[in-house]
C-alpha cells in the first residue's frame, strides 16, 4: 500500500521512478486463508452470502485506530492556524504537470496535492484506510471485491461533481498508460458503475486482503477536464505531457509555474473535504512553493540565504561541515532529527542482470566482498552511516541469525516446491546453514582477505586476471558503468571505483542529468545504479513489483536489477496471503534471506533517522506521528516564531 519513505540520506535515490518524496511506496497486507506455496488461488466463486457491511475504516491488522464518529487524527492540531508560505527544494528540472504517463519529469507536488483518492491513510498506524472520495467501502469475506460509494458533496475545482464515472475512466486511463499502475493493480479484472453513487472492482483471485486497500488508493481524474479541450481550442490528450494547469480536487492548485525552475501551489479555500475528519488541522499554509536547483552547492547556499525553509540533508559530509552559519548559532534554522520508526529499507548498488556480466551471482558477491565500506564510512561519511543487512533493514521483519521455527519450515516448503534446477539456481545452501553478514572490511587484514575471496569467486564464474585487467573465456574486459543524476555522489563511486580496480575491475562514472537518469532507469538503459526499496511494517502486494519476475521485463517497474526467481515468487506469495502476523513476520523473514543469499544488490548504508534544517518559523503538534515528520501536511505556519526569525523574501 502506497504509504512513506523515510529518507534514506542520498541524493541519487531521490530520483528513481516510484522513490520520489510524492510518490515513495511500500505496502501493508495481513491475511486469512494462506494457499500453500506454489498453489494458485482460487479464482472467484458465486456464492450466497450476507450483504457485506459498509466501512468508513478498515485495518488490515486487526480493528481501525479511529472508529465511527472521530473528529481529527491524534496528531494533528484541530485548531491550526491557517496561512503563510512554506518552501521546499527540488533537484534538476521538471518539464510535464501530468502525472499519468511516465513520460518527462514531473513538478513536485503535481499529483499528491491537486488530487484525491478514495481512500486515505493515517500516519500513526500501518495499515488502516478511512474514507475520503469514498465515504465507505465494504467487500465480501473472500476479499474477490470491493464496491466504493461516493460522497454526494466531493467535487472538482470547477464545482463538478466527482463521479463513478470519474472513478472508472481514471482506473482504464491508469492502467492502460502507465505500466507501474497497470501492474499494481494487475489483479483488478473489472471496474464498473453499479450505482448512482457505487463504483465496484472485481479481481482475479481471493483471498488476497490487500486488494481493496491498494484500490482505495485511485487518484481520480476529471474525465470532463480531460476529454474537453484547451485555451486554444485543441483537445486534451492524458497520454501526452502537457504544462498545462490541470484540474484538481485536492487541498491545492496550482498558483504560478515557471517551467523546469519553480512550481507554486495556492490553498483551495473552499476545498470541499477540507472539514473531513481525516483533513481536520491539516493543509494549513496558504501557499506551498518549489524552487529547483541543478546543483547541490547552489541548493546549500541557497537553503543558508533563506530562499527556502526545509531541507533533508542527505550527505553525512555537509551535516557534519556545512552547517555552522550565523543562523544556525543564533537559532533562527533548526537542525532536526527524525526518527525513522515506521518503515525499513534496503538501498545499495544495484547491478543490471540484464546485462551479462551480473547474471551470475557469484559475481554480485564478487562486487560486494570489494566495497571497503568501513574506509568509506571513516573518509567520506564522518562514521554516521550502519550498513544496511536486510531487505527489512530497521523492522522486526529483518532476518537475524539462522532460520527457526515456522520461518524454516516456509523455506523448507518453498524448496521443496521447485524443482533441482531452479532451487540449485535460486537457493543456496547457505540460506538454512550460514547466518548472512556483510563483509568484513574493519582491518587491512579483513578487506585482503575480502579481496581475495573476491577474486576465487569471479575466477569460479569464468573470469580470470590478465595483467591487471579481468577479462572473460574470450579475453574481453570486465567493464562497466555507475549511472549516476548528480555530483554529491561521485565520491563515493570514485572510491568504490578504486576498490574494483583492485580485483582488475573497471567501473567508469557517468554523471547525467535527473531527467536522462529518470529515463535510463525507465528503459532499462544502464549497468549499475544507487537505489533502493522503502518497506512498511506490513509488506503485501507491493513485493511483486519490487522483486517478480513480471516485473522485470515491465517498464518503469521498480524491479531494477531485473530478479526473475521461482523462490523469490513462491516467497512473495507467502508474504501476500499471510493468514495471520506472526505468518507474515516468517514469510517475511524467509523473503529477505533469498533475496540477500542471491546477493541481488551490494548493501548500502543508512540512519535510523531522518537529518532535517528547518528555518524556525513553523509550529507542529506533539508527539509528531510514527510514519513520517508530517511537514507540511501537519505543520502550520506560526506568526510568532516568524517575527523572531524574520519574514521569509516573498
Amino acid at each position: 500500500m502506497i504509504r512513506f519513505l523515510a529518507a534514506f540520506g542520498l541524493s541519487a535515490l531521490l530520483a528513481l521512478p516510484g522513490l520520489s518524496v510524492a510518490s515513495a511506496q511500500d505496502a501493508a497486507t495481513e491475511n486469512g486463508g494462506a494457499p500453500a506455496a506454489g498453489a494458485a488461488p482460487a479464482s472467484p466463486q458465486p456464492a450466497a452470502q450476507a450483504e457485506p457491511a459498509w466501512r468508513t475504516g478498515t485495518a488490515l491488522i486487526g480493528e481501525p485506530k479511529y472508529t465511527d464518529g472521530f473528529t481529527h487524527f491524534d496528531y494533528v492540531n484541530p485548531q491550526a492556524p491557517k496561512g503563510g508560505l512554506a518552501r521546499f527544494s527540488a533537484d534538476g528540472t521538471f518539464d510535464t504537470l501530468n502525472f499519468v504517463v511516465p513520460k518527462g519529469t514531473l513538478a513536485a507536488g503535481a499529483s499528491n496535492l491537486l488530487y484525491d483518492t478514495l481512500m486515505t491513510s493515517s500516519y500513526d498506524e500501518a495499515s488502516s484506510m478511512y474514507g475520503l472520495v469514498a465515504e465507505a467501502m465494504r467487500y465480501p469475506d473472500d476479499f474477490s471485491s470491493v464496491t466504493f460509494r461516493l460522497r454526494p458533496e466531493a467535487k472538482f475545482h470547477d464545482g463538478a461533481p466527482i463521479t463513478p464515472e470519474d472513478v472508472v475512466w481514471s482506473f482504464e486511463v491508469l492502467t492502460k498508460n502507465n505500466p507501474q499502475q497497470q501492474y499494481y493493480y494487475r489483479h483488478v479484472t473489472k471496474a464498473e458503475v453499479t450505482g448512482p453513487s457505487e463504483v465496484t472492482f472485481t479481481f482475479d483471485e481471493t483471498g488476497n486482503r490487500e486488494l481493496p486497500h491498494i484500490v482505495g488508493q485511485l487518484t481520480v481524474l476529471p474525465k470532463h477536464w480531460w476529454e474537453g479541450t484547451d485555451a486554444q481550442g485543441n483537445t486534451r490528450d492524458v497520454t501526452r505531457s502537457t504544462l498545462e494547469w490541470p484540474l484538481g480536487s485536492g487541498p491545492y492548485r496550482i498558483k504560478r509555474v515557471v517551467p523546469g525552475r519553480t512550481i507554486a501551489y495556492e490553498r483551495v479555500p473552499d476545498y470541499w473535504a477540507k472539514d473531513l475528519p481525516v483533513n481536520v488541522g491539516q493543509n494549513n499554509f496558504d501557499e506551498l512553493r518549489w524552487e529547483y536547483f541543478r546543483d547541490d552547492t547552489a541548493e546549500l547556499e541557497a537553503f543558508k540565504g533563506d530562499q527556502f525553509d526545509w531541507r533533508v540533508e542527505t550527505s553525512a559530509k555537509n551535516w557534519a561541515t556545512a552547517y555552522d552559519f550565523p543562523a544556525v548559532r543564533d537559532g533562527r534554522v533548526k537542525l532536526e532529527s527524525f526518527p525513522d520508526e515506521g518503515s525499513g529499507v534496503m538501498v545499495g548498488f544495484i547491478p543490471n542482470q540484464r546485462r551479462e556480466m551480473f547474471a551470475d551471482p557469484r559475481v554480485r558477491r564478487a562486487l560486494d566482498l570489494a566495497l571497503d565500506f568501513s574506509e568509506m564510512n571513516r573518509v567520506l561519511f564522518f562514521g554516521q552511516y550502519f550498513r544496511v543487512d536486510s531487505y527489512f533493514y530497521g523492522t522486526d521483519l529483518a532476518s537475524k541469525g539462522l532460520p527457526e521455527g515456522p520461518e524454516r519450515a516456509i523455506l523448507e516448503e518453498i524448496a521443496a516446491s521447485l524443482t533441482l534446477e531452479d532451487r540449485a539456481r535460486s537457493m543456496p545452501e547457505a540460506i538454512f546453514t550460514t547466518a548472512y553478514t556483510s563483509p568484513n572490511s574493519e582491518t587491512p587484514q579483513g578487506v585482503r582477505d575480502n579481496l581475495r575471496e573476491a577474486l576465487r569467486l569471479l575466477q569460479e564464474a569464468g573470469w580470470k586476471l590478465q595483467g591487471r585487467q579481468l577479462v572473460d573465456a574470450q579475453g574481453k574486459p570486465f567493464r562497466f558503468e555507475f549511472l549516476l543524476n548528480g555530483p554529491t555522489f561521485e565520491r563515493v563511486a570514485l572510491l568504490y571505483k578504486q576498490s574494483l580496480a583492485k580485483i582488475g575491475i573497471e567501473m567508469s562514472v557517468r554523471t547525467v542529468d535527473t531527467s536522462q537518469y529518470i529515463e535510463r532507469i525507465r528503459n532499462r538503459d544502464f549497468d549499475m545504479i544507487y537505489g533502493g526499496w522503502g518497506q512498511s511494517l506490513s509488506p503485501g502486494n507491493e513485493q511483486w513489483a519490487y522483486f517478480g519476475a513480471d516485473a522485470a521485463d515491465h517498464a518503469a517497474s521498480q524491479n531494477y536489477g531485473g530478479i526473475k526467481n521461482p523462490a523469490v515468487e513462491k516467497a512473495i506469495q507467502r508474504v501476500v496471503f499471510a493468514k495471520d502476523r506472526d505468518d507474515l513476520i516468517a514469510a517475511t523473514k524467509a523473503l529477505d534471506r533469498i533475496l540477500l543469499w542471491n546477493h541481488y544488490i551490494v548493501p548500502g548504508w543508512t540512519l535510523p533517522f531522518t537529518r532535517v534544517a528547518v528555518w524556525d518559523r513553523f509550529g507542529h503538534a506533539e508527539p509528531l506521528p510514527m510514519l513520517t515528520p508530517g511537514f507540511p501536511t501537519t505543520w502550520w505556519w506560526d506568526e510568532a516564531k516568524a517575527a523572531k526569525v524574520g519574514r521569509a523574501p516573498q
